[in-house]
């Protein structure tokens, strides 16, 4: 996935985005950088790997190198970041936040009109996300047409921080909101983040979230707006599912309490005799407080999770590596499993390598029934507007699996997606009886929204429903600002 922070200040910024930057150190495990703008005007930058050391540890050694009122900090699971370039624009430090579906049309393009003469950005020879987009702005006549081109341009999406070598701080959010932009603001500073949580330790209050395709310069007294946001939105829903943070909000809308929401309407739609309910650490605690609160039973921590050394399972690449992962950060605690009912609520189920293990494991402890409540809908369809995922292939998906099996590669996804129906109804035993589970409920999709709080034309479900929004329909509102636009606003 990955996540920003800037800060623009009337005095030395870098303490604020050191500890902002590290804020989102929970969105990825690969890289991390700093680019601070000197008073002299040059760009000093840093990137270290972060694979095995957190972001903090890395860095701290680095602050003293560092001076200056405006810079940018990313947790990148892409390419290194921050980028400095120097093109016909002047030179500029960029990083980038989302997936880029069509980098290979997009690279093929500045090539073709030798816009491309940039070094490479990785150490393997490719060309990243972030050197493409850097590209794209330095096509135009200013940063903020490159910026409003990139809204154009990119496929899936691309959020921005950029900062000019005359001191100039833009906030750019990518075209339908799908990745959430948060301003905060405290005396002669002004801060953007992805995660709001990081706000208030650092001492920022909440101004606004920036909207969809939304291009803000910030000050250290304000922002002001340079392109409008557009009409449309589709934020990611898996922010509140899973990988946002629990004191976070986005579009006013709490993280935490949107999951306790979640696991009360689990216990709702789908009860079950259980003598206590559990939560797959980290997200499904949440889930499972609501779902204890609604059902009227005990809360417990069956299983624990050792964090000082193990990143998220679903970062590895390898298969291997991830299952190992998985399994040696969830610790049991045998006394509050044996001879035990529990219901478990975790976030999703993506291959269920890791589920149908934990629950042979309850089962090895003693435990007497393991009734599992996901609190997203079964997730059918690959994401392919965000970069929250290492799954490269459809078919690391158990629901896909199960589908392609039953019917071939060319089945009807719809009536999978359809909790009422026995295409679905199919599909979820099948997922019961593969991980060895006494009962398995999913999250409804209406159920979900509805918990999340926001209209369902604002929410991103690609991966539950393959429908969205933001792609249906006519574009009324286009940031591009291109004729279509034009009228229908008039």
């Amino acid at each position: 996935m990955g996540g920003f922070c800037g800060v623009v200040s009337k005095e030395d910024c870098v303490s604020d985005l050191f500890f902002g930057t590290d804020y989102h150190s929970h969105l990825g495990t690969h890289r991390g950088g700093m680019a601070v703008l000197n008073s002299n005007g040059r760009f000093h930058r840093s990137i270290h790997n972060i694979q095995n050391t957190p972001f903090r540890s890395k860095f701290e050694h680095d602050l003293a190198a560092f001076s200056g009122k405006v810079g940018i900090g990313v947790i990148s699971d892409t390419d290194p970041q921050p980028l400095v370039m120097t093109s016909k624009l002047g030179t500029f430090a960029i990083v980038t936040v989302g997936l880029l579906t069509n980098i290979e049309e997009l690279k093929d393009e500045l090539f073709r009109n030798n816009c491309m003469q940039l070094q490479y950005s990785t150490t393997s020879g490719m060309v990243g996300p972030t050197e493409v987009v850097s590209a794209l702005i330095a096509t135009r006549d200013s940063i903020v047409d490159g910026l409003k081109y990139v809204h154009e341009k990119v496929k899936g999406s691309c959020s921005i921080l950029l900062m000019d070598s005359n001191g100039k701080f833009y906030a750019s959010r990518d075209r339908w909101g799908r990745t959430p932009i948060v301003l905060g603001k405290k005396d002669g500073s002004m801060i953007a983040v992805q995660e709001s949580c990081a706000l208030q330790n650092l001492g920022y209050e909440h101004v606004r979230d920036l909207g969809p395709g939304e291009i803000a310069e910030l000050t250290p007294d304000g922002d002001i707006t340079l392109v409008e946001p557009g009409k449309k939105m589709s934020i990611c829903s898996f922010l509140w599912v899973y990988y946002g943070y629990p004191a976070s909000s986005y579009e006013g809308r709490n993280v935490e309490m949107t999951r306790y929401r979640c696991g009360s309407a689990l216990a709702k739609r789908t009860p079950t005799e259980a003598d206590a309910a559990c939560g797959i650490p980290d997200s499904g605690t949440s889930h499972a407080l609501g779902y204890a609160h609604e059902a009227g039973i005990k809360f417990a921590r069956p299983f624990v999770k050792y964090t000082p050394t193990w990143a998220r399972s679903f970062m590895p690449q390898d298969q291997k590596q991830r299952e190992r992962v998985a399994s040696m950060k969830l610790i049991p605690i045998p006394g509050l499993i044996k001879d035990r009912r529990l219901v478990f609520c975790d976030d999703s189920i993506v291959r269920g390598t890791q589920l149908g293990k934990q629950a042979l494991k309850l089962y090895s402890l003693g435990c007497k029934e393991t009734h599992m409540r996901i609190a997203c809908p079964p997730l059918v369809y690959p994401c392919k507007f965000i970069n929250f995922s290492r799954s490269k292939n459809e078919y690391d998906l158990i629901t896909r699996r199960y589908i392609r099996d039953k019917e071939g590669e060319n089945a009807d996804l719809d009536k999978y997606t359809n909790p009422d129906g026995e295409a679905y109804k199919g599909m979820v035993e099948y997922i019961r009886q593969k991980l060895n589970l006494t009962t398995l409920a999913f999250q409804r999709i209406d159920d979900l929204i509805q918990a999340i709080g926001l209209p369902e034309d604002q929410l991103c479900t690609y991966c539950w429903s393959g429908k969205d929004y933001a792609e249906t329909g006519d574009c009324y509102h286009c940031p591009c600002h291109c004729e279509k636009d034009k009228s229908d606003k008039e």
